[in-house]
């Protein structure tokens, strides 16, 4: 691409012309230039893993119901860690499609770097991947998608039928509907806990020791099990033991300081409810495209789960240096202690630092298109549906689903786009002043 911009265009190998640092600014029309030399591939990704998420969550909806429910249930939680996997691999390719485009790209090649192999991409995104989704709770999406599912799938067979026959034949039948993730008995869920940790603890090694081809993978897939049937007991003790913890002592002093606090503190609950009014919106417009630029920038190859490179510059850096100074296990009983808070924040702190080599405006950009592309798809949705109206009966139900499709693969699409553009105007700024955007 040439022009107001003066980068070069992502040629093959050769002698690189006279550069000029891009400009932030030219993210919308980068982002655009990406979407239409990538469009296909982009669309093929998208409609290939929609298609194989829903023959997995079919195929889920239809164990979680019938005799030895849970064994079915252990074999539900298996396929919806699946349909993430596959979620993980989808957005892999997306973006290894659009890598091809990126000027960063053409230099790393003019400098006879060779193209990542997806397979080995995935293989190492996938630990990282799996634990920025799991910090920011992701798989929220694709439980939901489940239970759309279960719920349209199974109503009738599941619901309903057990229910009157229940009520006309005095039979207390089991009703499933609705259970497939929530209804493992805890006792199950821990004997699955213990195995997929130890799945989790093997493959990790195997990580750490760079063996095994799909290492990674089976790593995240682990994870993904381990901490599914961890919520599981979690959910399945606490409605075993009620009231229990609502009785505890620590409980009731903690309830009874925030009632004291709300009645003699000015302003204590108009600032709490300010904020969980405000919070929301923070996480939409500025913490969720981070965090999704942090998981593109991971699968482009920098490092974006590093905590000296998130604080580097910072006072922090030192408190790091003293940390990695002290005792191995207590350095390693503080990693487990902050390591929620690290695998939530340390790579979003990485994307910010990421756009921040491009300037204030990169990042105000990305924020901005990011959440411009999720109103517009919005707004695009609610058009259509105003110019086609509701006078056909039923209509929607045939409509419905394929609109809703459209609108996915145009919102993912653009995203991508957007994010992929960010990065590489951030990691092209980076090099031409001399630096290195991974360090």
């Amino acid at each position: 691409m040439s022009g107001s911009t003066g980068v070069v265009s992502p040629a093959g190998p050769g002698p690189a012309p006279a550069q000029r640092l891009p400009s932030p600014y030219a993210l919308p029309l980068h982002a655009m230039r990406l979407a239409g030399r990538c469009a296909l591939p982009l669309v093929l990704w998208f409609s290939a893993g929609e298609l194989a998420r829903w023959v997995v969550l079919y195929a889920a909806t239809e164990i979680s119901h019938g005799s030895w429910w849970q064994a079915r249930l252990v074999a539900t939680t298996a396929l919806v860690t699946v349909v993430i996997l596959i979620s993980m691999t989808v957005t892999t390719g997306m973006f290894l499609a659009l890598r091809g485009a990126l000027w960063e790209t053409a230099a790393r090649r003019r400098d006879g770097q060779q193209d990542e192999r997806f397979w080995g991409a995935l293989d190492r995104v996938a630990p990282a991947f799996a634990a920025i989704y799991l910090a920011w709770e992701l798989y929220y999406g694709d439980a939901a998608d489940f239970y759309a599912m279960d719920r349209f799938h199974n109503l009738d067979d599941d619901f309903y039928t057990p229910l009157l026959n229940n009520v006309a034949n005095g039979t207390d039948e089991k009703i499933t509907y609705g259970m497939g993730l929530i209804g493992l008995d805890w006792k199950v869920s821990l004997v699955a806990m213990v195995v997929t940790f130890g799945l989790r603890v093997l493959f990790s090694r195997m990580v750490e020791k760079g063996s095994g081809r799909f290492a990674g993978v089976a790593a995240a897939f682990a994870e993904f099990a381990f901490v599914f049937c961890g919520l599981n007991a979690i959910g399945a003790f606490a409605q075993l033991r009620g009231d229990w913890t609502s009785h505890r002592e620590v409980v009731g002093v903690a309830t009874d300081a925030w009632e004291h606090a709300k009645e003699n503190v000015p302003g204590w609950e108009a600032f709490w409810n300010w904020a969980a009014d405000v919070w929301p919106h923070v996480t939409r417009a500025l913490v969720e495209p981070l965090t999704w630029l942090a998981i593109a920038a991971l699968i482009f190859g920098a490092s974006v789960a590093d905590t000296r490179r998130a604080l580097r510059g910072t006072r922090l850096e030192r408190g790091v240096d003293r940390l990695e100074r002290t005792h191995d296990y207590t350095q390693q009983a503080v990693d487990r202690f902050v390591g929620g808070i690290r695998d939530r924040w340390v790579p979003v702190l990485n994307a910010f630092r990421i756009t921040f080599r491009g300037g204030m405006a990169l990042f105000g950009f990305t924020c901005l298109l990011y959440v411009g592309v999720s109103v517009g798809v919005e707004y695009l949705d609610r058009a259509v549906r105003t110019l086609i109206g509701s006078d056909v009966p039923f209509l929607w139900l045939v409509l419905g689903k394929p609109l809703g499709f459209l609108w996915a693969l145009l919102h993912t699409c653009l995203v991508y786009c957007v994010l992929a553009a960010s990065f590489d105007i951030a990691a092209t700024r980076a090099r031409l002043r001399g630096e290195d955007i991974t360090a």
